[in-house]
């Protein structure tokens, strides 16, 4: 067995990404000006998922010798394009919100774990107080509030004394509706 290939096979591959690698990288600039900046955002799991693919289009697209850096830039300005048509559409159409949007959703309510709705997230307290103590604070009866948010971080609403009577998070699931018994 000829080990030597491992490390170095010759100039071919190398040349490859010289030119694929700034080319792909310019492109990529370009297409992000065109889509917009949500293109490489992690605002929900969509986004996350175009930012992912998008690098392994671009990685596919420098190093493989099976794809063309025309083909990784057709396969990036589909799906930008794709992920421009979806959140058009979620702008324009509940139903399609619905359908891609994940609801953020309230796992303490004043100072209290919401076990139910931490199991359908899947989230454990050790993670709630871990969000909990980046607040600066500790105990989760410090928290008037801790929401889990869209992009899968943390909204910790500290219990401070202030008033929240007229607090208006009602596109947060499980959030008691206003003027409702909690």
């Amino acid at each position: 067995m000829d080990f030597s290939s491992i490390f170095y096979d010759g100039t071919d591959g190398i040349v490859r990404i010289l030119l694929s690698a700034p080319i792909m990288y310019l492109a990529i600039i370009l297409f992000i000006r065109l889509a917009g900046k949500r293109s490489t955002s992690q605002m929900n799991n969509f986004d996350w998922i175009v930012t992912v693919a998008l690098g392994s289009i671009t990685g596919s697209g420098i190093i493989l010798k099976s794809v063309t850096v025309s083909e990784a830039l057709f396969a990036t300005a589909i799906l930008l394009a794709t992920q421009w048509l979806l959140t058009s559409g979620i702008l324009r159409f509940d139903w399609m919100a619905h359908l891609a949007k994940a609801e953020p959703r309230l796992l303490v309510h004043r100072g209290q774990y919401v076990h139910s709705a931490m199991r359908a997230e899947r989230v454990t307290e050790t993670e709630v107080m871990s969000a909990i103590r980046a607040r600066g604070l500790t105990d989760v009866r410090d928290a008037q509030w801790v929401i889990l948010e869209t992009d899968a971080t943390f909204s910790v609403i500290a219990d401070d004394g202030r008033n929240f009577s007229n607090v208006n998070l009602e596109q947060v699931s499980g959030f008691p509706a206003k003027g409702a018994p909690d």
